[in-house]
């Protein structure tokens, strides 16, 4: 890389704060952030009863202006399992279904590091479960139309939570996009199979040690770190998994775990399709809307939900 475009990059870098004291902070500042303007949207908050009955999981149902499809995006935001909530994500997930022109279904999980995994993964999975069994509750004609959908951590949630629907023998969803992706537990530039890690886990907008303060709130047994529930690259069966799209960037330290991850779904006789942004950070989906990552990512993700040229207009048509 141009050594004057890396030190530009590098001013896009984390805050060097430290996650595991700080993490309160970082929320406060993405909630003021995502204010910052008002975004304009058509949206209606909803509670999901919990499978073990003793709390409700908060989502956000973003409308498109156009709708498009008849599928609906369940979304699973990131920040590390610590970080991120429907309103920080806000901004994000109405772009996403104005973009799509889906519904979009924002699921406001529990955090870490007051609800350690599995709380998190546990919300998740149960809006997924009721979603693709009763598929009309998200105004979806059928378990079909159901999408999962996340980014980062919120990409491990999607991943793990196929995973588990497979594993206890429920309705899978047909489709899952996801978004540079946490697929391993070792982000250690001194022990990590992944060169992304040694490349670009220093300067840009996601660090090594943010990755290792996110994992020490999520997980606190360093043992569990390596389970697949929390690691899925490390899953000895990926077979029946639904039809992948996973997107990476290429200047994220996460870009070379999460195109394994899709080359093992596809040596488990899924079908996968991997495509790298180039020139692209860790995060970019939240960016604004006239961003060339943006804009790239989701024509992919058009074309991967069945939209052509003739029958709908490109992201760069919409507004």
């Amino acid at each position: 890389m141009n050594p004057l475009f890396r030190a530009v990059l590098s001013l896009f870098a984390a805050p060097r704060v430290n996650m595991r004291e700080d993490y309160e902070k970082v929320r406060r500042r993405q909630r003021r952030l995502a204010a910052l303007p008002a975004p304009r949207y058509q949206a209606s908050d909803w509670q999901v009863p919990s499978d073990d009955g003793d709390h409700r999981v908060p989502a956000r149902i973003f409308s498109p202006k156009k709708r498009l499809r008849d599928d609906v995006l369940v979304f699973f935001h990131g920040g590390g399992w610590v970080t991120g909530d429907i309103e920080s994500y806000t901004p994000a997930c109405a772009t996403m279904a104005d973009l799509t022109g889906c519904t979009v279904i924002s699921v406001d999980y529990r955090l870490a590091p007051e609800h350690p995994f599995p709380a998190g993964l546990q919300d998740c999975f149960d809006v997924a479960r009721l979603l693709l069994e009763k598929p009309w509750l998200a105004g979806a004609p059928d378990a079909s139309k159901i999408v999962l959908v996340g980014d980062s951590a919120g990409g491990n949630l999607a991943a793990v939570v196929s995973l588990l629907l497979r594993e206890r023998g429920q309705r899978g969803a047909t489709r899952q996009i996801r978004l540079y992706p946490v697929a391993h537990w070792d982000h250690d530039p001194a022990s990590s199979p992944f060169a992304s890690v040694r490349n670009h886990g220093e300067d840009y907008r996601l660090t090594n040690a943010e990755v290792q303060d996110y994992f020490e709130l999520y997980v606190p047994d360093p043992e569990k770190r390596r389970d697949r529930l929390v690691a899925p690259l490390m899953a000895e069966d990926l077979s029946g998994q639904p039809r992948t799209l996973l997107i990476t960037a290429e200047l994220d330290l996460l870009r070379d775990e999460g195109e394994a991850y899709g080359r093992a779904l596809e040596a488990a006789g899924n079908a996968v399709q991997v495509h790298r942004v180039d020139g692209a950070l860790h995060g970019f989906i939240a960016l604004p809307r006239f961003s060339r990552s943006l804009r790239e990512a989701y024509e992919v993700i058009n074309a991967f939900l069945g939209d052509t040229a003739a029958e709908h207009p490109s992201p760069q048509g919409l507004p």
